[in-house]
């Protein structure tokens, strides 16, 4: 009797650049379809309704309204007269927020709302989820040419060089959101109640987010702790490099209601949410891109 023939050797695992390369040559092939994707929301969302692009002002200016409540009673509480570069802060939070907020809450339905695309043709499935960020991109464009204006009308931005930190600031945050659109819509797939904890995470995320407050009406253990959250370090640094004209590079010291003066800003922070941006987002979208390819079986 002849024996069988042993298993043969296994295919050798591609290099994670490779899959990388891979990844990114099918999502430059479907720019098209991304772009039409996304023209596709913004006609869906804005289509016979009443405000128009008004939409996209709307819920910023209702988190700038709810913060401007907010540090009106806490400046009522310590007998501190409210300033205009308050008002200023939470208007610069409330944007890169509501980017947050909306592109979550758009991307995370985003494919079980296509299934009949999913399940028919192929195409790369991040499209999907990065559409619902693109569309809210657009809506946030639209927001920061308000935010602008207003901080020009208060006088309350500082026109140094170190405004050029918005620009990584600004980066890090789409980065970071676009790996929770990801590895949340992905996540919902397999999962129908993550969007269910997702609109619960949202509603009350505000409060563990300084948007309304600034990291160090805390104190030296809150103000630490809160930035465990990868979006306050964010915040805080639009803040500071816009609002008070602090180079991110240097630490930022407040003094606490008991006179203690401690910690608010650290060059590290800015490191820490680099991680959870960049790295982060790469594991989203290759976990993302992994699963793709059994969608059609949990659909």
């Amino acid at each position: 009797m002849t024996p069988s023939p042993g298993p043969g050797p296994k295919p050798a695992r591609e290099p994670l650049w490779r899959t990388f390369r891979e990844m990114v040559g099918e999502l430059v092939r479907s720019r098209d379809l991304l772009w039409q994707m996304t023209l596709r929301d913004l006609r869906v969302r804005y289509k016979q309704a009443l405000l128009g692009v008004g939409w996209a002002l709307l819920m910023p200016c209702l988190i700038v309204a709810a913060g401007f409540v907010v540090r009106y009673a806490m400046a009522q509480m310590a007998g501190v007269p409210m300033q205009g570069r308050d008002f200023a802060a939470v208007a610069l939070k409330a944007l890169p927020w509501s980017l947050f907020v909306g592109a979550v809450g758009f991307a995370t339905v985003s494919l079980t709302s296509n299934l009949n695309l999913v399940t028919k043709i192929y195409f790369p499935r991040e499209v999907f989820p990065l559409a619902s960020l693109l569309t809210q991109l657009i809506d946030s464009s639209i927001g920061a040419a308000a935010v602008a204006v207003l901080l020009a009308v208060l006088g309350a931005g500082q026109w140094t060089l170190n405004l050029l930190w918005t620009i990584p600031l600004v980066l890090l945050t789409v980065l970071l959101t676009a790996g929770a659109c990801l590895f949340l819509s992905c996540a919902n797939l397999f999962f129908r109640d993550v969007r269910y904890l997702v609109q619960v995470m949202l509603t009350f995320g505000v409060f563990f987010t300084p948007v309304f407050f600034d990291a160090e009406n805390l104190g030296p253990v809150g103000s630490r702790v809160l930035m465990l959250n990868p979006l306050t370090p964010l915040l805080e640094g639009l803040r500071l490099a816009v609002v008070e004209g602090h180079n991110l590079l240097e630490p930022y010291r407040a003094v606490s209601a008991r006179g203690e003066v401690f910690l608010v800003w650290h060059p590290l922070y800015l490191l820490y949410s680099f991680a959870w941006a960049v790295p982060g987002t790469l594991l989203a979208w290759l976990t993302f891109h992994k699963l793709e390819f059994v969608y059609a079986e949990y659909v």
